[in-house]
This record gives structure tokens, sequence and C-alpha cells, in this order.
């Protein structure tokens, strides 16, 4: 079995941490493109469709963060205990890729 996939398996809440946060930050890079692309588009078709995977994207990007919230890992409004917990995932993250 992979290094990583055994490290994870025994890491329990802190997985779903880096899983979630991960899942946040590839969330916020689909509505920071979606919405560039939305300007760079001529074709009203494609318009159309790209704004309403960017109103997808948001209201994914609203559900993890609720979640992540209400699991004390994010803290949008206290600058201190976020950097706490990134450093945190950074940890874990480092520990998932040593061998």
């Amino acid at each position: 079995m992979n290094n990583i996939i055994k490290k994870l398996m025994g890491m329990g809440g802190m997985t779903d941490t880096v899983i979630a946060t991960d899942f946040l930050v590839s969330t916020k890079a689909a509505v920071r493109n979606l919405a560039f692309a939305i300007t760079e588009t001529t074709t009203p078709e494609l318009k159309k469709a790209l704004r309403e995977e960017l109103r997808n994207a948001v209201k994914t990007h609203e559900a993890i963060s609720n979640y992540m919230i209400n699991k004390g890992v994010y803290h949008p409004s206290n600058l201190e205990e976020q950097i706490k917990v990134d450093m945190q995932i950074t940890e874990t993250a480092l520990t998932l890729t040593e061998k």
C-alpha cells in the first residue's frame, strides 16, 4: 500500500481537515478562473454556461466553508486562529510526504 495512504489512514480527523482545505482552495481557484473566463468569452451560450458553473462553484465554496467553520478548522474572521490551523495543516501535509 502507498505510504501516503497508510499515513492518511492513521490520521483521523486531521485527514478531513487537510482534504477539506484542499477542496476549499481548489474551489476558490475555480471561482476565480470561471469569473475570468466569463470576461474573456464572447459567445452568449458559453457565457451562460460559465455563469451557471460559477454559481455552482460559489455554492460549493459556501458549503465547504460552512462545514469547516462548524468543525472549528476554518476561521475566516479570526486571523490568529486561522494561522494556527494553517500551520497544523502544513505540518500534516509535510508529514504525509516524508518517507
